[in-house]
């Protein structure tokens, strides 16, 4: 059954800001049109609010089948494992880990636009891309999934090849891919897995194609397949997403929010973007129209003149 989860503007004033001496003084040194913008949040479910409210469609989602204590921004803010960058941490890096898409400069100037992205939304911070590697490279488990019957690596070998990748002036490094992830062999699968204390994580952009759940999915392999553990080949040629409007927006929110829980060859991407320059490509941004209406008002807050 359907339920919306609303708190009073009092209970969010006090998890959103606190009622600390030193976090309140914090936020007093905003403006007043950043103080308007953050205090949208004290609103929430109210009409004309930016934030909706948060809906659970049924006793399957996430926050019902997995029931967490709530944090509020001062028990963030004081978590004695909590991340931040400084003078010699300050470089996000994003290994790209097997084929992208079609091989070409469309797939690579698509990992560029994530890079860019994340330049952009994680302000202040160096945004690098790794040369892309094969899945062989990374040593990793892999199987085909008994419910999908598609090709699935394995999250903790990545972790692992990533921590021996991870430069000395890495705040956090982060693996993306189209192939499917799984942790553990009892499960079915999974988006993403991190280690905070370490600051890297690894995430699959796979199931955020729209065929993915259907039958026709080209990732599912056509005959039943126990591919050998090292046998790499059975990755040569595997279909992965094309890229379209609606894959990069979710791919761009995907990584973001999976850096945001981190604080988390030469042919590759780097070289392929410098010979390709972006103008030769369209981005694809039909499915963030939504996004950029909810910003411009964003803007408008802060742009009105200060009372």
């Amino acid at each position: 059954m359907m339920k919306v989860i609303q708190h009073t503007a009092e209970t969010l004033h006090t998890a959103l800001v606190s009622n600390s001496h030193d976090l309140a003084q914090v936020y007093s040194k905003y403006t007043q049109a950043e103080r308007r913008l953050l205090e949208e949040g004290f609103r929430s479910g109210q009409p004309g609010s930016l934030f909706p409210p948060i809906t659970v469609h049924s006793d399957s989602d996430w926050i019902a089948a997995h029931p967490e204590e709530p944090q509020d921004f001062e028990s963030f803010y004081r978590d004695p494992y909590r991340r931040t960058p400084d003078a010699h941490h300050n470089t996000i890096y994003i290994q790209t880990i097997g084929s992208f898409g079609e091989v070409g400069a469309l797939t690579d100037q698509y990992v560029e636009w994530l890079r860019d992205y994340c330049q952009a939304f994680f302000y202040g911070l160096s945004v690098k891309l790794l040369p892309a590697v094969p899945v062989s490279e990374t040593g990793c488990s892999f199987r085909v999934n008994s419910n999908s019957h598609n090709l699935q690596i394995r999250t903790g070998d990545l972790l692992r090849f990533l921590a021996n990748k991870k430069p000395k002036d890495a705040f956090c490094i982060v693996g993306i891919t189209m192939i499917d992830l799984y942790p553990e062999d009892s499960w079915n699968f999974v988006f993403g897995q991190a280690s905070l204390s370490m600051g890297m994580g690894v995430f699959s952009f796979a199931r955020y194609d729209d065929n993915f759940y259907s039958r026709s999915y080209a990732g599912r392999l056509k005959k039943r397949l126990q591919p050998r553990q090292g046998d790499y080949s059975v990755f040569e040629g595997y279909y992965t997403p094309p890229i379209t409007s609606t894959l990069l927006l979710r791919s761009c929110k995907a990584l973001l929010q999976w850096m945001e829980e981190g604080q988390s060859g030469t042919s590759g991407p780097v070289k392929a973007s410098a010979s390709h320059p972006a103008t030769h490509f369209p981005k694809p941004t039909q499915a963030f129209h939504t996004s950029k209406l909810w910003l411009r008002r964003c803007l408008d807050i802060l742009e009105k003149e200060e009372l």
